[in-house]
């Protein structure tokens, strides 16, 4: 019996831009993320498209990350930061002439780097456009998510914020890809019942649930997670497989683990002379990661080995091999008990796969070409196209979930960010009363008002608790959420005096510029 594998990445950053600095350190996490996995991705899947294998994937491009990649001006200091990045691996190339082994690395880094700008070039900086045109081929079916990644389950209890952030967000999909979204991330697979109006009002089709949401529905699915459930009010739900996940998540069983692949925290932006990195660094003022890397993970010591590129790939083929022998091993038990072929939904943050994990995109491009040669046993497809040859499954209540730790929504609402939830609180109510109020704003006052929208759905960003909560950047997160809510508040004060600062809002409107089409009225 055959089985289906459904591959879903998660494309998602939160919104990083700031004019008023030539370079800026937290700018710097879309620029990893560009050269290390969008663009890499792109390489893959257009080889795919190329060499016409019967395998599509699901992608989220979230709203916020869609905003960065057409931005102009992050879009120039991308390619700054690329031709940064092909000037250091020539510097590197020259310093290591006494290192063989050494500048070898150095050499493939350039190399590397040197492809990606060609890439970057071709794709007319447009990533945006550079993936929808894969998803009208049908190699691909990109989801959206909430406007800023808000955790919706905390905005429940204020509707009218649950509807700016799932419209807005299907609103800014049609101006991206001029088509209606399928599909949605909710962020962080976070689910409460009292969601499904808004998606339903927005036309989606289906979403994904950590595994749970789905095995504690109501009543209990027959085929637990190995198929979807519809909903009620008629959505696909389809729930997380945790024995893939684990293969790849687990710190003990992951693959990414394996002391053969490359070290992620050793850099030389932390190894060498600050002035000779200084011009390359992502802030002019502190060390950071530059990409360049010559060291392999090793195993749990501080002293690292040098990174062979051809033992990686052996081990990224083997665990590419063995994630597929899992899959046919568990499709041949499932099959005969539940009389159907199994739906394994497989959903990652997209960013392991060449940010965190380097060889990760060659693991997920040696498991499709493997599975390709294969059809009969496991089909790689998108929810939307298995919906389409399955369209009857049993109804079911899911239940609250989310895939952070232990379950539920402890990660974004606890003693370090629970002070955040109150002033949210107080804003929201003071958004729908202006939304209210202005029947019919004159030309500043819709804009102050459209600006107001977007600041208050900065600062319900789940990021922001998140971050405070892991403690990696907790002041930059602390600064955003003020910031945001300030601004907020300001633009709320005017317009209940009635006297709008034009100066003052066109400075935000300039730095917080995402959402061109955004309506202040979605927060009625």
């Amino acid at each position: 019996m055959h089985g289906y594998l459904l591959f879903l990445l998660h494309a998602h950053l939160p919104f990083v831009r700031h004019p008023e600095h030539e370079r800026f350190l937290e700018e710097s996490w879309l620029y990893e993320a560009m050269v290390e996995t969008y663009l890499p991705l792109l390489q893959v899947l257009q080889g795919w498209q190329r060499d016409q294998l019967p395998a599509s994937i699901t992608l989220t491009l979230s709203p916020t990350l869609c905003g960065m990649l057409q931005d102009p001006l992050l879009q120039d200091r991308f390619s700054r930061r690329l031709d940064s990045l092909i000037a250091l691996a020539g510097s590197e190339i020259r310093r290591t002439m006494l290192e063989p082994a050494v500048q070898a690395l150095a050499a493939d880094h350039h190399e590397r780097f040197r492809k990606l700008r060609q890439l970057w070039t071709d794709s007319s900086r447009d990533l945006v456009r550079a993936f929808g045109q894969l998803q009208e081929v049908g190699r691909l079916e990109i989801v959206t998510c909430a406007a800023t990644h808000a955790l919706l389950p905390l905005l429940a209890s204020h509707e009218p914020s649950l509807r700016a952030q799932i419209l807005t967000a299907s609103h800014d999909y049609r101006r991206c890809f001029g088509r209606d979204p399928r599909g949605i991330w909710l962020p962080e697979c976070a689910y409460v019942e009292a969601v499904e109006p808004i998606l339903k009002e927005a036309g989606l089709r289906w979403f994904a649930l950590e595994s749970h949401g789905l095995l504690h529905a109501t009543p209990q699915p027959r085929l637990g997670i190995y198929a979807p459930v519809l909903t009620p009010r008629g959505l696909a739900a389809f729930g997380r497989d945790p024995h893939s996940a684990r293969q790849v998540w687990s710190r003990t069983e992951g693959y990414p683990g394996d002391p053969r692949y490359r070290d992620f925290y050793r850099d030389i932006g932390y190894d060498l002379e600050f002035d000779y990195l200084q011009p390359h660094l992502p802030s002019p003022h502190h060390r950071g990661f530059t990409g360049l890397k010559y060291h392999r993970i090793t195993g749990p010591t501080e002293r690292k080995e040098l990174y062979e590129r051809g033992a990686a790939l052996a081990a990224a083929a083997a665990h590419a091999q063995h994630f597929l022998e899992s899959r046919r091993r568990q499709v041949r038990e499932l099959g005969p008990v539940l009389g159907r072929p199994p739906c394994l939904l497989m959903p990652y943050d997209a960013e392991l796969f060449g940010h965190w994990w380097h060889e990760g995109l060659e693991f997920l491009d040696l498991l499709v070409r493997e599975a390709s040669r294969h059809p009969g046993e496991l089909r790689l497809m998108t929810p939307d196209d298995y919906l389409r040859a399955h369209p009857t499954h049993q109804v079911a209540a899911p239940a609250a979930s989310s895939w952070g730790e232990h379950g539920y929504f402890e990660v974004w609402l606890n003693e370090t960010n629970d002070w955040i939830l109150p002033h949210l609180e107080a804003a929201q109510q003071r958004m729908t009363a202006l939304a209210w109020r202005f029947e019919a704003p004159d030309g500043l006052e819709r804009r102050a008002l459209n600006q107001a929208a977007r600041e208050l759905m900065l600062a319900q960003a789940s990021d922001w608790p998140f971050i405070l909560r892991a403690a990696t950047s907790p002041d930059y997160a602390r600064r955003r959420v003020t910031e945001h809510l300030l601004r907020f508040n300001r633009l709320h004060e005017q317009l209940m005096a009635g006297h709008v600062e034009a100066g003052e809002l066109a400075g935000w409107e300039q730095q917080d510029n995402l959402f061109p089409d955004v309506h202040y009225r979605l927060f009625r």
